[in-house]
């Protein structure tokens, strides 16, 4: 049942040690820069998109000393603690898929909320209704905006019979993301398309890093795997990421049948959650479900694992692939841009073409009965993994923002963004078409 979110105000909390909340005053010498970040689920689901904005938001409060107010959907329960001032935009459930919502456009309040905290810049984060709208918005109050991809959305069409679709969408996508000052692309591949759209001065690089304290080899623990019934040779593969369509389930279970019927009894280990999990339950019914992990449980049990399967086509990063890579894993992906700019074919781990159950089910086949191949992948993933710095990529974030705004401006902006909320000609009712 679809239902409305009534208007919530979350906590202004960190999910990393040391951040500071950004109400802390500013220093009386330099106005801090202000970010309005627009997110289509900040704290609703817990994914790497949002992991990743909630470090962003960390990383401006603390090391940037920037002010930050997030606009986002809101859940009746977090999935997480989130970072920072969330301010909740009106927003529906989606049928079937409650964990995500859709906020209903850029309404009034949330206008005048924007002109009350006077942003130097607009980031964007999703391009849904409240993207579109706030886009519209600010670029006719003259800020400059900055968009980063995180979701292939187009790709999610074909799991949902919607493939008739895939060329208004992809249209959709080029115009907003044309319409932005600034576009950061996760990886360069992906950067390489939006260069086609955007040009290439608009196109920047905002890739993701890794916690090595959470995913490295040395966390792998041999009494762990035998409490989950695993004997001393066995090869395990892991799936890691939401139990969710869209990650291609149906390949990882086709492809573990495949390689079982060769003769290798593997048992694989689940990581993560979801509304797909009766499904892959019912064709893995000796699988491992491990449900949702974080922390030192998750380092553990990503370590403790052999073979990364990640038959997923939607991401733009791929956390998943870096961090098995981390932990030592031997990793075969499909073979995406987001895998092929992690992943050095048969140097750091193996691509497989996108949706072949039997072309993964021969990669993991060939890694179960080759220990010293297997071994030899995870070791130069671990080492490939080492160069994946969050506060030097964070830090590219930050140079984006100061070449939009090399200099925050004051009360003046505040004074024009009350004057534009109160314009009829910048009322945005709809999305664009």
């Amino acid at each position: 049942m679809v239902s409305l979110s009534p208007s919530r105000h979350l906590p202004a909390t960190s999910i990393l040690p040391g951040f500071q909340d950004n109400e802390a005053p500013a220093a009386p010498s330099r106005r801090r820069l202000r970010v309005a970040l627009f997110s289509g689920n900040y704290d609703c689901v817990r994914d790497g998109a949002n992991q990743a904005l909630n470090r962003l938001v960390a990383f401006l409060l603390d090391r940037a000393g920037a002010e930050v107010r997030i606009y986002s959907p809101t859940a009746p329960t977090p999935a997480f603690k989130s970072v920072g001032k969330v301010v909740p935009v009106r927003s529906i459930g989606i049928p079937g898929r409650p964990e995500y919502r859709v906020a209903l456009g850029l309404p009034r309040a949330i206008r005048r909320d924007l002109a009350a905290f006077a942003p130097d810049i607009v980031h964007l984060s999703a391009p849904d209704l409240l993207g579109r709208q706030a886009q519209k918005h600010a670029r006719a109050l003259g800020i400059p905006v900055v968009a980063s991809l995180h979701t292939r959305f187009e790709t999610y069409l074909d799991y949902y019979g919607l493939r008739f679709l895939r060329g208004p969408v992809e249209r959709y996508l080029d115009r907003f993301y044309r319409d932005c000052d600034r576009v950061l692309a996760p990886t360069e591949p992906i950067a390489a398309m939006l260069r086609e759209v955007c040009g290439d001065e608009k196109v920047a690089i905002w890739g993701r890093g890794v916690d090595r304290g959470r995913f490295h080899p040395g966390l792998r623990d041999e009494a762990f795997r035998t409490r989950l019934g695993y004997e001393a040779g066995d090869v395990v593969p892991l799936f890691f990421g939401r139990l969710v369509r869209e990650k291609g389930l149906d390949i990882f279970a086709e492809s573990i049948a495949a390689v079982r019927a060769r003769g290798h009894a593997v048992r694989p280990m689940i990581v993560g959650n979801g509304p797909g999990r009766a499904w892959l339950a019912e064709r893995l019914p000796n699988a491992n479900f491990l449900g949702h992990l974080e922390g030192a449980a998750l380092g553990r049990a990503v370590a403790s694992a052999d073979i990364l399967v990640n038959p997923s086509v939607t991401e733009a990063f791929g956390n998943v692939n870096l961090e098995a890579m981390a932990s030592g894993l031997a990793v075969i992906s499909a073979d995406v841009p987001s895998a092929s700019a992690l992943i050095a074919h048969g140097r750091t781990g193996l691509l497989v073409p996108q949706g072949d159950a039997g072309a993964f089910a021969d990669a993991m086949t060939d890694l179960v009965r080759r220990p010293l191949l297997r071994e030899a992948l995870g070791h130069a993933a671990a080492n490939a993994a080492d160069g994946y710095h969050w506060d030097d990529i964070l830090s590219s974030v930050v140079h984006v923002y100061e070449q939009c705004v090399p200099h925050p401006r004051g009360a003046g902006r505040a004074a024009a963004m009350m004057r534009g909320g109160r314009s009829a000609r910048l009322e945005v009712a709809t999305a664009d078409g």
